[in-house]
């Protein structure tokens, strides 16, 4: 009887998810030649090849990409039943505040992950704005955030560009004066309004809402544009190729606060996040 091992299938699972032994390695806290090592174990092992590494980066093979399912469920189940039965010193709440055009693909993955290894802490999961998070972190009234600014303020865990977003096809973008729809609390609204007048680009409000839902429902609508993070859109909303026609927006930084003297869960949580997004 021939079986799979859990340390191989980390590996591979941790290679293919963030395309490159080198990113794994730091992601698994191994050197790049244990991961390379692992990686040829469980391809002999399988009398298959894995990964196809002729490119510059690592990509799966059809075997691979078939093992890759499989991988992740065991490596999770294995976790799972490893926490269940040894893992009963901790067990409390977390709060954890992020915004809320930045809640996937991150963060469902990090609350999974989290609760396999913490099965009897509980996470409260804030979503607001910028501004008010921040708020409530200086108050001590959640554990952790996440936020988007344009500086780098706490630990930036990734640099994003702000992109036009529109209704598909839609011509809104092309009026003027634009038809800008943003919360007003929306912690892009004032780049954004700086980058329009710095480049003499006339702009009038066309929805004053607090609510993500009704400035999307205004934008799908084709009433108006709207900045977002690139690959944070929601489906009904596409990105708009403006050329000259309205300025860059530059990126916006995704930044983690979290107070180092907080307990071992918090850590853990923070960590995880931080391999989320390294990920990408």
């Amino acid at each position: 009887m021939r079986n799979l091992d859990i340390t191989t299938l980390r590996s591979f699972l941790a290679v293919a998810q963030s395309g490159g032994v080198t990113r794994a390695s730091g992601l698994l806290n191994l050197t790049q030649s244990a991961v390379s090592m692992q990686l040829k174990r469980l391809e002999e092992s399988l009398g298959l090849q894995l990964l196809d590494r002729s490119g510059r980066g690592v990509t799966l093979t059809a075997a691979g990409d078939q093992l890759l399912t499989y991988a992740r469920r065991m490596v999770e189940m294995n976790d799972e039943i490893y926490a269940r039965l040894t893992d009963q010193a901790y067990e409390g709440e977390i709060h954890f505040g992020v915004p809320e055009d930045i809640l996937y693909p991150v963060v469902p993955r990090v609350l999974q992950k989290f609760h396999a290894a913490y099965p009897r802490m509980q996470v409260h999961l804030t979503t607001s704005n910028t501004i008010r998070l921040l708020q409530m972190f200086n108050r001590g009234e959640v554990d952790l955030i996440l936020t988007t600014e344009e500086r780098s303020h706490g630990e930036t865990l990734d640099e994003t560009p702000l992109r036009w977003h529109g209704a598909p096809g839609g011509s809104a973008w092309k009026q003027r004066p634009l038809p800008y729809a943003q919360a007003r609390i929306c912690a892009f609204r004032s780049t954004v309004i700086r980058r329009l007048e710095a480049a003499g680009v006339p702009w009038f409000q066309v929805i004053d809402s607090d609510s993500d839902r009704s400035i999307e429902a205004t934008v799908s609508a084709d009433l108006g544009v709207v900045a977002l993070l690139e690959g944070h859109a929601p489906p009904q909303l596409a990105a708009i190729d403006v050329g000259d026609a309205l300025p860059d927006l530059g990126t916006m930084k995704i930044n983690l606060h979290v107070e180092p003297a907080k307990g071992e869960p918090v850590q853990a949580l923070a960590d995880m996040v931080r391999g989320g997004f390294a990920a990408l």
